[in-house]
């Protein structure tokens, strides 16, 4: 794995030497634009709005537009007179409670490394982090722009998780949710007996991405049939639930839950069993 940046953490008079490597990794499928007769790949151009011309990069600059078609001019030293202090540094300002922290501003993991003569103190404030249950807020600039992180100790390794500004956020308030809308005792407990009765312990090895699995067999069936068309599968279709059945849908989808649990329980110690007949 290569590191993305490398710089320092700073806390008081403490600076830790550390290297920062992606945390999460895209399975996205990556199609081609290509025409439909010859299959031929099509190639983006840069075109000019003006005159329809494509434009070579060295004519091409980097502008803001401050009003409707109209704009200014940055140059690289533009964004160099950007005085920003601790460019390689990850500097922390504060330690917050993360149980005070809302998850909607966390959104993208880094793992962090120290580096060279930077091993004892990595370690101890990894092990502060975790018996405190704090998170260090801090900023760091990466390329050309300055993020919001927060630093945090996850099993052996610190983390800098980038997170949104306050201002970065939309403002829920603004959707049109119910609010007046009181749903009966009985419904809140058959509401909270389904949850109880669905609750298990967090494995994400457990979940899968079955679109991008179901979408992968769709393309290997059409390479196997040479790019013709396949049948289509029947699809089953969800109806919405309508507000006066929700008692009874609700008494459904518990005794369809407790009879997949049966089943699964069944299927365990049927497996238990065998494995235990074989040993």
């Amino acid at each position: 794995m290569r590191a993305i940046w490398k710089g320092s953490i700073s806390f008081g008079l403490v600076n830790i030497p550390i290297a920062l490597f992606p945390a999460t990794r895209k399975e996205d499928l990556r199609f081609r634009l290509l025409r439909s007769k010859d299959l031929s790949p099509v190639n983006y151009k840069r075109v000019a709005e003006a005159d329809g011309k494509e434009v070579p990069w060295d004519e091409i600059v980097k502008g803001y537009e401050y009003e409707k078609g109209k704009y200014v001019v940055l140059k690289d030293e533009d964004f160099q007179r950007v005085d920003l202090e601790a460019t390689q540094t990850v500097d922390i300002q504060d330690f917050v409670d993360q149980d005070e922290i809302d998850p909607m501003f966390f959104y993208k993991p880094y793992y962090l490394e120290p580096q060279k003569g930077g091993d004892k103190a990595y370690v101890l404030l990894r092990d502060a982090l975790e018996e405190s249950k704090k998170v260090g807020i801090a900023k760091v600039v990466i390329k050309t722009r300055q993020y919001l992180a927060g630093v945090k100790a996850e099993d052996s390794v610190l983390v800098l998780e980038l997170m949104h500004f306050a201002e970065e956020l939309a403002d829920s308030g603004k959707l049109h949710v119910p609010k007046k809308i009181e749903p009966g005792k009985r419904e809140i407990d058959m509401a909270k007996a389904l949850i109880d009765s669905m609750s298990s312990k967090w494995n994400p090895e457990k979940y899968r991405d079955d679109y991008r699995e179901a979408l992968m067999e769709v393309i290997e069936e059409k390479v196997e049939a040479g790019g013709k068309e396949i049948e289509e599968k029947p699809k089953p279709k969800r109806q919405p639930t309508k507000v006066i059945d929700l008692v009874s849908v609700l008494q459904q989808s518990l005794e369809k839950t407790g009879a997949k649990k049966k089943t699964e329980r069944k299927h365990r110690a049927k497996h238990a069993h065998h494995a235990k007949k074989a040993a």
